[in-house]
């Protein structure tokens, strides 16, 4: 008797989700249709919140944790976060489907989507979700896999307006997130600090995870925290160097050196971009040539330095001494996750083509394979591989290439941003998954970050080309990312005036 009735409420539930997700879709959409820009920016504000949420209610204690992929770590589902968990993914699913239905209804001829970077995260989709989704050699199916599609597809129409809202979002979900976590430190000190930690550069000190799942996903998030705060400042000068403050003590804490590469290889990308050129028209000055002979002197300099330590710094032996050691073992077996590795070969071949399926690296494989912390395969390619087969390996590489090409073609255009994403998500790929599609979490972030930034970029490329030869051009890096608060400039007709 009493399954009926669980069967009609559980039905009744879900006629009713389906109704308020229409109306709130119609809505949604009705608000917005004379908008040059939706609320997709909110999509970050939402997916923190449920992370945070997520480990906050955990009940964790990472004073006893450690790496080791052969020990359980078990975390309770606190009832709140199933509660809350249904209304963020209606909530992502109509800001995202919101902008996807608008674009349709509106039909703008001019704000077409980039369409080689529609098919190429379209084909993305469907060779590393759909097909091992449905033809894998373990089929199965899930509207989490929707999630990240419209969110994406959505990403890819985005606008200049909404890019630049995207940016100010996340940055500040970012700051919010990281500053929440520091909050948490005099009250709850084993849920956001390890002070087990042994294996980081600085010994004593506790390793700091926030709120975040990880401690080195705490980094990324910081590191993706400034790169934002880079794009978009805060308006008032003090409060934009605190935030830099806490960002980099957050960076520095989270003790995650992929982060610390990350962060310095991304700043250098956007340094380069917009530095360069001046600093190449500086060196060739003939004019005031001290400047270009003081940097070749340094140049060479530093290739003496480097030179004379290959030749002296007797490297050979440093290295075998410390690959013999414990630091150097675990780190020439990746923290284990050679092991892994293998274990994701093991399963390709096994299923060459769709590969094992989306339920790869969940707790009954996981429990199969005695490793229960392996949620994934720790490297992007690996993982897609075994997860999706070699035509989901085949469409990553395919989607890769596509993002490379238009993030060094638009690096100009955004100032360095496009490419410094770029390297952050390829950084990350190499232990990570940052292109999961199975889901939504806080690594779909930089994703949707870039696609909004590439199809933003070139949607202001396409508008200066149909701009008619009488209108002043726009300067590319300061319309799209603007280095900070500018003095007001005279109106044009002034300007003529004064001519």
């Amino acid at each position: 008797m009493d399954q009926p009735i669980v069967i009609s409420v559980l039905v009744a539930g879900a006629i009713l989700a389906a109704l308020v997700a229409a109306l709130g879709m119609a809505g949604a959409v009705h608000v917005t249709s004379r908008r040059a820009q939706g609320y997709m920016h909110f999509i970050f504000y939402a997916i923190l919140l449920m992370v945070a949420m997520a480990n906050l209610l955990s009940g964790r204690d990472l004073s006893s944790s450690n790496m080791k992929f052969d020990e359980v770590a078990v975390f309770v589902r606190h009832p709140l976060v199933s509660l809350m968990q249904p209304i963020a993914s209606l909530l992502l699913l109509t800001l995202a489907g919101e902008r996807v239905i608008t674009h349709w209804i509106r039909r703008d001829k001019s704000a077409q989507a980039p369409s080689a970077l529609l098919v190429a995260f379209l084909l993305f989709w469907l060779g590393t979700v759909a097909a091992p989704a449905l033809l894998g050699a373990h089929p199965h199916l899930s509207h989490d896999y929707v999630y990240p599609l419209v969110i994406g597809f959505a990403a890819v129409l985005a606008t200049a307006t909404e890019r630049d809202l995207a940016f100010s979002a996340a940055r500040n979900a970012l700051l919010l997130f990281i500053a929440a976590g520091l909050l948490l430190i005099p009250f709850k000190p084993s849920l956001v600090l390890d002070a087990s930690y042994t294996q980081g550069l600085l010994p004593g000190v506790p390793r700091l995870a926030g709120l975040a799942p990880h401690a080195v996903s705490l980094g990324m998030l910081a590191q993706l925290g400034l790169l934002c705060l880079l794009a978009r400042p805060l308006q008032r000068v003090w409060l934009n160097r605190l935030a830099w403050v806490m960002g980099l003590f957050v960076l520095f804490l989270a003790q995650s050196k992929t982060a610390w590469i990350s962060f310095t290889l991304c700043s250098a990308c956007i340094l380069i971009v917009r530095q360069g050129p001046s600093f190449m028209r500086r060196v060739g000055d003939p004019v005031r040539p001290e400047f270009g002979i003081v940097s070749l002197l340094v140049f060479m300099a530093a290739v003496v330095g480097f030179a004379a330590l290959l030749m002296f710094g007797d490297i050979d032996a440093r290295l075998s001494s410390f690959f013999d050691s414990a630091q150097g073992a675990q780190l020439a077996s990746m923290t284990g996750r050679d092991q892994i590795w293998a274990i994701a070969y093991d399963e390709w071949q096994r299923s060459p083509v769709f590969g094992y399926g989306p339920t790869l690296w969940d707790a009954t494989f996981r429990e199969a394979i005695g490793m229960p912390n392996a949620t994934h395969a720790h490297n992007q390619f690996m993982d897609t591989l075994s997860r999706s087969g070699t035509v989901g390996a085949a469409a990553l590489v395919l989607y890769a290439l596509v993002l490379l090409v238009l993030s060094i073609r638009y690096a100009r255009a955004s100032g360095g941003l496009t490419l410094a994403l770029f390297v952050a998500l390829v950084l990350r790929a190499i232990s990570e998954v940052p292109l999961l599609l199975f889901g939504y979490g806080p690594e779909l972030i930089a994703h949707v970050l870039l696609l909004m930034t590439l199809a933003a970029a070139v949607r202001e490329a396409r508008e200066r080309k149909r701009r008619p030869a009488n209108t002043p051009p726009v300067p590319r890096a300061a319309s799209a990312f603007p280095p900070g608060p500018r003095a007001p400039q005279p109106p044009l007709a002034a300007a003529r005036l004064h001519r």
